[in-house]
């Protein structure tokens, strides 16, 4: 079969695709490739060998930072966001499936958070918590708890105010996927669960789930992918310790050698996994309910 001669048009915006798409991949590229040189290679090209030499300096360390337990709290974080993102956007999109008071007020509430800079997000709920540790303070001070009032540190931590930082940027997102599938949702399929004398509860566990389980899925990857390399929203909320974005950003002015084009090539491969282990998942939930329908 011939094909058709292509216009100047086709050419000019396939060359202007192939652009974009080298500008948006070429970086993690060559991070990828020079992560790979020899005992003797710099943070340039050209390369000198090729080895896994600064894969193992990476395993040994960077100076006194702990990269195994930044990493540890990178996954911990993300997992966690990723939890709470779906168990709260699927609810949300149910409980806006009918009229709310103060709804439209309650959405652009959530909403206003993407347009919010990061930086000042971070300051705010950091401020907020600082507050806390003040009020708990002298809390326990009249209590006359000074033991208690002695190992106190912060309530800043991971699973506190940066998993709040977090939040506020993964819900809108889950929340906009939500409303999106439920606007395409057949409501028939709850009804005819009703009729068969399901209750609300087996309706949804039975009926609902398994058809918005992709799109469940989704919305996990979505949280964990913005959690795991968030840097401005968890920069001033994180207390005394660190993500691995926040490592790897602090790297960069002190390591001068290509393990840090290790370690960006590590968290690479974690986040394309995720997003491979999402997508695989998604496809596998999409065909369960169409061989229900067909058996």
């Amino acid at each position: 079969m011939q094909t058709k001669d292509r216009s100047a048009t086709f050419w000019f915006l396939a060359l202007f695709f192939a652009a974009y798409v080298l500008f948006l991949y070429g970086p993690m590229l060559v991070i990828v490739v020079l992560s790979f040189q020899g005992p003797e290679g710099g943070l340039t090209f050209p390369m000198r060998g090729l080895s896994l030499h600064w894969f193992h300096k990476l395993a040994e360390g960077l100076g006194v930072v702990d990269i195994g337990a930044a990493l540890y709290r990178s996954l911990g974080l993300g997992l966690t966001v990723m939890a709470f993102t779906i168990v709260f956007s699927v609810l949300a999109g149910l409980a806006f499936r009918k009229k709310l008071r103060g709804g439209h007020l309650l959405f652009f509430t959530v909403v206003a958070s993407l347009i919010m800079p990061s930086i000042i997000v971070s300051l705010g709920i950091g401020l907020e918590f600082r507050l806390l540790d003040g009020g708990i303070k002298k809390m326990l001070e009249a209590f006359g708890m000074d033991g208690v009032l002695e190992n106190y540190g912060t309530a800043l931590g991971i699973y506190t105010s940066a998993l709040g930082a977090h939040l506020t940027w993964t819900l809108p997102f889950g929340l906009l996927i939500m409303f999106a599938i439920f606007n395409r949702f057949n409501p028939a399929y709850e009804e005819a669960a009703r009729d068969l004398g399901a209750t609300p509860w087996q309706g949804f566990r039975h009926v609902v789930l398994p058809l918005i389980a992709p799109s469940v899925v989704g919305i996990g990857m979505f949280g964990f992918t913005l959690s795991w390399d968030e840097i401005a929203r968890t920069s001033q909320a994180i207390g005394d310790v660190n993500t691995l974005p926040l490592e790897l950003q602090g790297l960069t002015t002190t390591v001068t050698t290509p393990s840090i084009y290790a370690l960006g090539t590590v968290t690479m491969v974690v986040s394309f996994l995720v997003m491979g282990l999402a997508v695989g998942l998604s496809k596998l939930l999409a065909k369960k309910p169409a061989n229900r329908r067909t058996a």
